[in-house]
């Protein structure tokens, strides 16, 4: 029925202050940048993966009241809305440091994980990004690793 997902939204506050840091700074490239009157439709792609879209969205009308909107954006300052998006890489530590040289301010440092390298950051608004160099062959998640997270063992 469904080929892949084309578009996902991010809730943003600015977007031109989103356009610097994910363009600027993530190395995202502009695909769409409307003014449709009512609202600016601007959507982001990795040069990579042009066809995979982050749609930078100010939380408002028409999808949202303004009531509504302003509970967004209180729930994206907080880093509340989980996971914006997951980033892969062929190297995390190294994009780590390029990052961290552009002035990304990261919430967690490169860790290795049983899926592979990751870290973590935020973006100017409180989104949560992930970055992860993929583990190469299959994935094995210990009791130690789920102590680690925080969790507990499942039985079953």
């Amino acid at each position: 029925m469904f080929k892949n997902i084309s578009i996902t939204s991010v809730y943003v506050l600015d977007q031109d202050e989103a356009l610097d840091f994910y363009v600027g700074k993530l190395g995202f490239a502009v695909s769409n940048d409307v003014d449709m009157g009512f609202m600016r439709w601007l959507t982001v792609s990795l040069p990579a993966d042009p066809d995979r879209h982050l749609l930078l969205e100010v939380p408002g009308p028409p999808s949202l009241s303004e009531e509504v909107a302003a509970q967004v954006r209180n729930l994206v300052t907080k880093g509340a809305l989980g996971v914006a998006c997951i980033l892969t890489t062929d190297d995390c530590r190294r994009t780590y440091a390029e990052l961290s040289a552009k002035g990304v301010e990261f919430t967690e440092e490169p860790v290795e994980q049983p899926y592979g390298i990751d870290c973590a950051l935020r973006d100017p608004f409180g989104n949560h990004i992930r970055v992860t160099q993929p583990a190469t062959g299959p994935v094995e998640v210990t009791d130690e690793d789920i102590a680690r997270w925080g969790g507990a063992p499942q039985n079953g």
